[in-house]
């Protein structure tokens, strides 16, 4: 079996980029908590997944991207970080685990930036790392594959989420593999003026 690093090398499909658009197709009230459809209708959520596998994929992410305790907060439901990630991961493991073609289908734990910049003291790092840990702790234990830290604007944010991984990781007694993705935008730095070399430097 080969593994979620090797296929991602390949040429892999993927999953759920546009899973808010689709939940709210499926009926999810404009303005309810995308994530929280994981245990509201986790049958729509499953069938989303579904339909990314049936199209090719081979990974598909977790309805976890707003999972976090910027974004949660703004739903008043912060305390329930970990229940949400968990029941994200779970479904899609489920679901990923459904099919028995012989081929190898991979759940990649989605971890958004969330809309709190530390660069920018809208809060403190250690916050933001122990809830990315928090977050990262329900993905494993739902069965996420590795873990995707997604579109990061911000190098402190960034370094938070992939801190806060790696010591759930490290509870959880796995090795869980990371991938980490920062935005650029037009500018050619990511929002605060970091350059991609000093963002790789950094992160690594």
């Amino acid at each position: 079996m080969k593994s979620i690093i090797e296929a991602m090398r390949e040429r892999v499909l993927l999953g759920d980029g546009a899973m808010g658009t689709m939940l709210q197709e499926g009926g999810l009230p404009a303005g309810a908590c995308p994530e929280e459809a994981v245990l509201s209708r986790p049958s729509l959520v499953a069938g989303i997944h579904r339909r990314y596998i049936e199209s090719g994929a081979e990974v598909i992410e977790t309805n976890t991207f707003g999972a976090n305790w910027a974004n949660l907060a703004e739903y008043d439901i912060v305390e329930r970080i970990y229940e949400l990630a968990e029941a994200g991961a779970r479904i899609a493991r489920e679901v990923a685990d459904s099919y028995h073609d012989g081929r190898d289908r991979y759940v990649l734990g989605s971890v958004g930036p969330g809309t709190k910049l530390p660069s920018l003291g809208h809060t403190d790092f250690r916050t933001l790392r122990d809830a990315y840990a928090e977050e990262t702790r329900g993905l494993i234990d739902g069965g996420a594959d590795a873990i995707l830290i997604e579109t990061a604007q911000d190098l402190l944010q960034a370094k938070a989420a992939i801190i806060g991984a790696k010591r759930a990781s490290s509870a959880a007694g796995r090795d869980v593999p990371i991938i980490a993705q920062v935005t650029v935008e037009t500018t050619g730095t990511m929002l605060l003026g970091t350059e991609i070399g000093a963002a790789l430097t950094a992160l690594q």
